[in-house]
């Protein structure tokens, strides 16, 4: 059985968030890690390799510093690491990412492909869905829990206050959530030898994707403004009121806000 895993280098956003004078994330200046649900989704490979064997490639798309979640993800147990790299496919939304890592997914041999359920830098939760729909092969998102039956695969989706049990065909994908599937850490051993492993490297001339849909050029959305979390004002505090004269005065307010 082979898996593929699809993972992301993401900024660190729990330190200190930088941005470029056009109001983009200056990512060079920030340091990354690997995206939560991404390492969820790692781990959901690697307890099913654990049943059966099977082989786990990961592959991320990024500059070429990304290589180092490559390492960290065979540093967990992955076998493969391919890395997408190229200037022209920079600047990429999520249209252009899914085209591209779709591109690279064509080429492989996969029985089960694995993605985070969103990535913490955009939070759109669509590359997974929208790379299964290049593939044509079904996804199931929000992943809490995933079992092999044969060739089939069963999955726990997250739902509101309950979870859907859904049965599919492989080969197929699934979007996992972070919070759900706790990672494991990565050991001395593993991380010298992922060390000693090679990582495979391609560029835009080894996808088979059209110019319009890869890059920035290929992209139909763009970021027109970004900002580290806005500060609250002061909460107006208002005393003397009964129950009536208050609900009265929260009501007018929501209007006030069209909130209601």
């Amino acid at each position: 059985m082979k898996i593929v895993v699809c993972i992301k280098q993401v900024p660190d956003t729990a330190g200190e968030v930088k941005f470029k004078p056009d109001g983009s994330l200056d990512r060079a200046a920030m340091p990354t890690i690997m995206n939560r649900d991404d390492k969820s989704g790692l781990e959901a490979a690697l307890r099913i390799k654990e049943q059966t064997g099977a082989e786990i490639t990961v592959i991320t798309m990024g500059l070429p510093k990304a290589e180092d979640v490559l390492r960290e993800a065979m540093a967990m147990g992955a076998d493969k690491a391919i890395l997408l790299t190229d200037r022209r496919l920079g600047g990429a939304d999520t249209w252009a990412t899914s085209s591209s890592i779709a591109g690279a997914l064509k080429k492989m041999d996969y029985d089960l492909i694995i993605t985070g359920r969103q990535a913490i830098d955009g939070d759109t939760a669509q590359v997974g869905p929208q790379i299964a729909e290049h593939l044509g092969i079904p996804v199931i998102s929000y992943a809490q829990n995933i079992k092999l039956d044969g060739e089939y695969v069963i999955v726990e989706r997250q739902f509101e206050d309950r979870y859907h049990v859904i049965k599919a065909k492989m080969p197929c994908l699934i979007t996992a959530l972070g919070e759900c599937i706790e990672p494991r850490y990565m050991t001395p051993g593993g991380i010298f030898d992922a060390f000693q492993k090679e990582i495979t490297v391609w560029g835009r001339d080894d996808i088979d994707v059209a110019d319009e849909n890869i890059g920035l050029a290929g992209s139909p959305t763009k970021i027109a403004k970004a900002s580290d979390k806005v500060r609250k004002g002061k909460g107006v505090k208002e005393t003397g009121l009964d129950s009536k004269e208050a609900a009265a005065y929260i009501t007018a307010k929501l209007k006030e806000k069209f909130v209601i």
